[in-house]
């Protein structure tokens, strides 16, 4: 057999049922002189039998398996790296595929200077409701080759080893391969990728499709997923301190507010927004755990970070377990703390107190947020259910409090209205808040989710209530928080089954969950789906108006 052009890595454990999908995406790559190799973790499910059962099918196609179970990718990694025949390697996990160019495009960029490794973009498909992105699009937005990782120290978040082609040469002359024992050992191998590169190219083309699974049970859950383990937490910041050791003994130190910010903002930003389901003992050991570790990080690192996480951040050095909790909730939303504090300088600090010292009180002033000067429409303010009872049907009443921490809105009652829209259809229900005493609104609604409009096809989704402030004209939209548990209200309206339940992740929001049943489900929804031509649209509009 000749020497094949690349090799590609797929490591699998216990994963049969995936492992297939996965070296077909490879088998098909529009360039086709290229080596699998299967590099098994010592499975003991029916891996062993497929991997086998493919090798057959395909001689480019080499089984390795692993004599004892390694605990993580990096040792199948490193036993296929041994064994690789080709100048040029990649890896894949048996839960992910390759689009069918990914060979070829990387190739190409290699073939056309002498570079050390090609990285392309990555499709993040979500395997709970199907949904398309692209992991960290704006660093892979166009062509272009570094001479070092100096040139755009953005790309410590792009972490992933497995959206690169490395040229065999590289790892070798470096002696690169995976750390073996740990977690997150993609983290740094792509910082050690990144800083012993002379030259690499970034293509916009995808070359990776990752599979991810948010919400899936903790057994099968991937480790990044895994949060809820303090072990995770150890694993994590054990891999950043030995980045730091490599960045320092490498001659990189001046890489490390970058991959501080990178830390900050994404690797502790993933705990963050997990806060609100912790409870007090997790969080405890969690600031144990990290705190040592955020006091070694470069002051720089911290500034570049949007106050809300900074006071996150903080409330957890802190150990304000609850405040923590409160503010995490807010991430990204633009949801404003319940009080706020002005010494006597004007500064605004988050909570009901001035913090105590002075690191505490420059990452707590939320005097840039302007929550008393921004526009109306732009305003920030927390609503939060606090009470929701069930009513006939498919009705629920929501007592909801708004906070109003910059006594933006005036003395007096507030015009308000609850928003939700299946299928794009909108329900508004108007209501009151009621002022209860300086900067908080009280109020209840009556929702009766059989009212809302649903499509033709029915609607297949989640959708989160939304609320509403009318002022002098002017309205303000914002995140409706929900208790974190609640009992689940399940119930039948329109040809569906309805739910109402607690978001269980991020926010915390209240969730609406339409399923269509019956005809509708199995006659309607396909017809409409396949509306090519304007006489099948009529025909399904003529069956659903028969069936109403």
């Amino acid at each position: 057999m000749s020497t094949p052009d690349v090799t590609v890595t797929v490591i699998v454990h216990n994963d049969a049922e995936r492992l297939t999908r996965a070296v077909d995406s490879v088998r098909r790559q529009t360039h086709a002189a290229l080596e699998i190799v299967i590099s098994d973790d010592h499975s003991t499910d029916e891996t062993p039998f497929v991997a086998r059962r493919l090798q057959a099918r395909d001689p480019r196609i080499r089984y390795l398996r692993l004599e004892r179970n390694s605990g993580g990718c990096s040792a199948p990694r490193n036993r296929a790296l041994d064994i690789a025949r080709a100048p040029y390697v990649m890896f894949l996990d048996s839960d992910d595929e390759l689009p069918p160019d990914a060979v070829a495009t990387l190739l190409a960029a290699h073939r056309e200077r002498e570079i050390d490794f090609a990285m392309g973009a990555v499709e993040r498909i979500r395997v709970d409701n199907g949904r398309r992105s692209t992991w960290m699009p704006h660093l892979v937005a166009e062509r272009r080759t570094l001479d070092g990782i100096e040139s755009d120290p953005r790309l410590f978040f792009e972490h992933l080893s497995t959206s690169k082609m490395y040229a065999r040469s590289f790892l070798d002359r470096h002696g690169l391969r995976f750390p073996e024992g740990i977690h997150y050992e993609d983290q740094l191998f792509s910082a050690q990728a990144y800083c012993l590169a002379k030259s690499f190219t970034v293509v916009p083309e995808p070359v990776y499709r990752w599979y991810v699974a948010p919400f899936a049970a903790s057994e099968a859950a991937s480790i990044s997923n895994q949060r809820h383990k303090l072990a995770n937490v150890r694993d994590r910041i054990h891999v950043q301190h030995l980045i730091d050791a490599f960045l320092a003994e490498s001659g990189h130190e001046s890489l490390r507010e970058a991959k501080d910010h990178k830390f900050l903002k994404h690797d502790f930003r993933m705990y963050a927004g997990d806060l609100p389901y912790r409870d007090d003992a997790w969080l405890a050991s969690f600031r144990d755990l990290v705190t040592p570790y955020l006091d070694t990080l470069a002051p720089g690192a911290y500034a570049r970070l949007p106050r809300p996480e900074r006071v996150v951040l903080q409330l957890v050095r802190d150990g304000r377990t609850a405040d923590a909790r409160l503010a995490s909730r807010g991430l990204g939303h633009g949801v404003a703390p319940r009080h706020v504090t002005t010494d006597a300088e004007g500064r605004t600090y988050w909570g009901e107190e001035v913090p105590a010292t002075e690191w505490a009180r420059r990452e707590l002033d939320v005097s840039d947020l302007e929550l008393e000067t921004r526009p109306f429409t732009g305003a920030q303010f927390r609503h939060e259910i606090t009470e929701i009872t069930r009513g006939p049907g498919a009705s629920i009443d929501l007592a909801i409090r708004t906070y109003d921490p910059a006594l933006r809105l005036p003395v007096g009652p507030q015009r308000a209205t609850l928003l939700i829209a299946p299928g794009g259809r909108r329900l508004s229900v108007p209501f009151r808040l009621s002022p209860v005493r300086p900067g908080v609104f009280e109020g209840r609604v009556h929702l009766d989710l059989a009212a809302a409009s649903l499509p033709l096809q029915g609607f297949a989704g989640v959708r989160h209530p939304l609320l509403r402030l009318h002022h002098q004209g002017l309205t303000n939209t914002g995140l409706l928080l929900a208790p974190l548990r609640f009992p689940t209200l399940t119930t039948r309206v329109a040809s569906h089954v309805l739910t109402v339940e607690p978001e269980g992740h991020g926010p915390g929001r209240l969730q609406v969950r339409w399923e269509p049943t019956g005809v509708t489900a199995k006659l309607i929804r396909p017809a409409v789906r396949r509306v090519a031509r304007p006489r099948v649209k009529r025909a399904a509009r003529l069956i659903a108006s028969a069936l109403k």
